[in-house]
């Protein structure tokens, strides 16, 4: 066989390694399928004591379906043909006569967890890497390879249908807690543990009487819940595969088959091929971090304001040492609170917890500089203070060290006129808040030194975002498109439209977030800032000159265009929309990317779309703005 390899061990145990021919990781394509149904066919007429299924790969289990061969589906016919497929395989593997188990180490996705399902015991290894999910929804279609029947089963149907219907992994550990593995071992122990668990043949862990209950009679109780908890974030007509989802496990208890309208209505729908073309966008931004050798340990950030503060605390997250500058350990103080809430939210465990905030070292006279891998400067926009710390820290950094601004809207040009090496500064632009937004624009000015980008581009993918290369411009490529949308969406506020309705016509466009909140979270402050050095010498509108004379700034002041004194936006409904509202305020937007694209700001149409998807949230299911208008055309 091509993929896999058949071992069969002294005690009657056989092995099935998974181990894909020319691939770094492992995915499930037709052939590698068909074979996996001819190691059956042989133990069918040798039936082993029992089978461990594992990856012959150091990157993982199995990452999912193989998303080229989906990439090429152009019928609903190949649509079910597919999902028959693995549905008709793995429901053959969860009916043999002997024990079968999934050794679970590393990512374990999509139709790699389906398989692993089938499997009568998870064994999972606790390592960073080991992360288990049912993500297809990100992709706009749904697990129809037997995750919708066997999940809800093994973890509950309120737990299961939380990571369908949002994409989320768990790791290791959680597994264990959920009853998704039957055991978390450390990789030391896997292979003992996994024959122990494989030979004493003890039954799996039953679900709890009312989750069985929710999971059987009670179904329409789960359903309908989960429903409105989808409603409240995507829309059918946006995103029809969660609602599809929902409807297989509860009327088909997760067979597709049984409703292969559905099939066809999900899998060949715009959403789906739009969503794949995103997951492409992704790893083509992913693929820039890959271009250099470069690995950091150390990072010196300076400014511990909110920016600076929450780069440093999530550069310790990812595991890097890091050293936060300020002025007084009292302006770093703030930056440790809010790093403290970030790590215990995310790592749970006290110990991880204890770990990561022992990497962050406050460090007011900045002597990690001269340690440093990665040197970030995020104090406040203004040239000369700049200029003033670019000359003091140039003399103290290492060799081979990368020195970046967090600029938001200052020319690298300006900036890099001080330093003897003035090749050798980068933009590494974050978003705020930093912990949710993916992408980080890598800044290159004129005649920047390629290898100080490449590196600047490995680091942001080593610290688990999306580096996407630009030119230095006011405004990069992000908050140059997001100027002229918000200038329109606050002009049809002068006009009288209640800034409620301007929202909700871009939520109903597709937007995660209305363009008139945007600017009250954004700061109404940076906005007018923002606005005179991108808006090409605009008048600023009237309802924004107004309300920053009365200081209301926004969310941060507690009064923008919303009140926020409850921590959230106080809405009014939302009037009638008119006609070709979303139109007219998506095409300012729409119009600059495409300016930027022409002007080499940005390399080409598909880096613009996956920096303004995800540097903006622009909806996902339009593919982006370029592809989005192309497809108006």
């Amino acid at each position: 066989m091509k993929h896999w390899q058949l071992i069969k061990e002294e005690n009657g145990i056989f092995v099935a390694v998974f181990d894909k021919a020319h691939e770094s990781a492992n995915s499930l394509s037709a052939e590698a399928m068909a074979e996996f149904g001819e190691i059956l066919d042989q133990l069918d007429k040798q039936p082993p004591k029992g089978l461990i299924v594992r990856s012959g790969k150091e990157a993982g289990f199995i990452a999912g379906a193989d998303i080229e061969e989906f990439s090429q589906l152009d019928s609903a016919e190949k649509g079910r043909a597919l999902v028959t497929r693995g549905w008709n395989l793995f429901n053959r593997l969860a009916a043999v006569p002997y024990p079968t188990l999934a050794l679970v180490r590393g990512h374990c996705l999509g139709g790699g967890l389906e398989l692993a399902l089938a499997c009568r015991y998870l064994l999972a290894v606790d390592e960073t890497g080991t992360k288990m999910g049912l993500p297809e929804v990100m992709l706009g279609i749904f697990p129809g390879w037997g995750g919708m029947l066997r999940l809800p089963k093994r973890v509950g149907p309120a737990a299961a249908l939380d990571m369908m219907l949002t994409g989320k992994t768990i790791d290791a550990k959680r597994a264990k807690k959920m009853g998704l593995a039957d055991d978390c071992v450390p990789p030391r122990v896997m292979e003992m543990a996994a024959r122990q668990l494989l030979l004493l043949g003890q039954p799996r862990r039953p679900l709890p009487f009312m989750q069985r209950l929710l999971n059987g009679p009670l179904k329409s109780v789960v359903a309908n819940g989960a429903r409105k908890q989808v409603a409240r974030k995507a829309r059918p007509e946006h995103y029809p595969a969660p609602y599809a989802i929902i409807d297989l496990w509860a009327k088909h208890d997760g067979n597709a088959l049984a409703a292969p309208e559905v099939i066809d209505r999900i899998i060949t729908s715009p959403t789906a091929r739009n969503l794949v073309r995103v997951y492409h966008l992704q790893e083509r931004l992913k693929g820039f971090g890959k271009s250099s050798d470069f690995k950091a340990t150390r990072v010196h950030v300076i400014g511990a304001g909110v920016m600076g503060g929450d780069i440093a605390a999530w550069c310790a997250l990812r595991g890097m040492t890091v050293t936060l500058q300020d002025q007084t350990l009292e302006r770093i103080s703030p930056a440790l609170k809010r790093a403290h809430a970030l790590f215990t939210k995310r790592l749970r465990e006290s110990l991880k917890i204890r770990d990561a905030f022992d990497r962050l070292i406050p460090d007011p006279n900045g002597d990690g500089v001269a340690h440093a891998d990665v040197v970030i400067e995020a104090i406040f926009e203004n040239v000369e203070a700049k200029h003033a710390l670019f000359k003091a820290l140039e003399p103290r950094m290492k060799p081979g060290a990368v020195l970046a601004t967090n600029t938001s809207s200052l020319r690298l040009e300006d900036l890099r006129t001080v330093l003897q090496q003035p090749q050798r500064l980068v933009g590494i632009h974050f978003f705020n808040p930093v912990a949710m937004m993916p992408l980080v624009e890598v800044v290159a000015a004129e005649g920047a030194d390629q290898a100080a980008v490449q590196a600047a581009c490995a680091f942001v993918k080593q610290i688990d975002k999306l580096p996407l290369p630009v030119r230095s411009e006011p405004g990069f490529l992000v908050n140059a498109v997001l100027a002229p949308y918000m200038l329109a969406a606050m002009r049809a506020v002068d006009e009288g439209i209640a800034p409620e309705t301007v929202d909700e016509a871009m939520l109903a466009f597709g937007m995660p977030m209305g363009p008139i909140e945007l600017v009250d979270t954004v700061g109404l402050d940076i906005a007018m800032a923002a606005g005179k050095q991108l808006a090409g010498g605009a008048d600023a509108p009237r309802c924004l000159i107004e309300r920053v004379e009365k200081g209301q700034l926004g969310k941060k002041s507690g009064q923008g265009f919303y009140d926020w004194s409850s921590g959230r936006a106080a809405k009014a409904v939302a009037g009638n929309v008119p006609g070709g509202l979303a139109e007219r305020l998506a095409s300012p937007l729409i119009d600059r990317v495409e300016k930027l694209v022409a002007d080499g700001v940005v390399a080409d149409a598909e880096l613009a779309d996956a920096g303004v998807i995800f540097g903006t949230g622009f909806a996902p299911f339009t593919g982006g703005p370029m592809h989005f208008r192309q497809g108006m055309t």
